[in-house]
């Protein structure tokens, strides 16, 4: 499989799973829209920090 995971960035530096098998990032005013493989969606006040494509990871922080 191709699709990364999401997570966000705790104030302690710590990363937290937010959203797994992300399929789709559509970044808007309100944050960043994540699309999984079955089409379930999330919105997350959130900016990509990070992405890691070759370890599958998708690295945000909140706004």
């Amino acid at each position: 499989m191709c699709e990364a995971n999401a997570y966000l960035i705790k104030e302690s530096g710590e990363e937290e799973l937010v959203f797994e098998n992300v399929d789709r990032v559509l970044p808007g005013e309100e944050g960043i829209m994540m699309e999984d493989i079955f089409g379930k969606r999330k919105l997350l006040r959130a900016r990509i920090k990070e992405m890691a494509l070759v370890d599958h990871k998708i690295i945000l922080e909140a706004l």
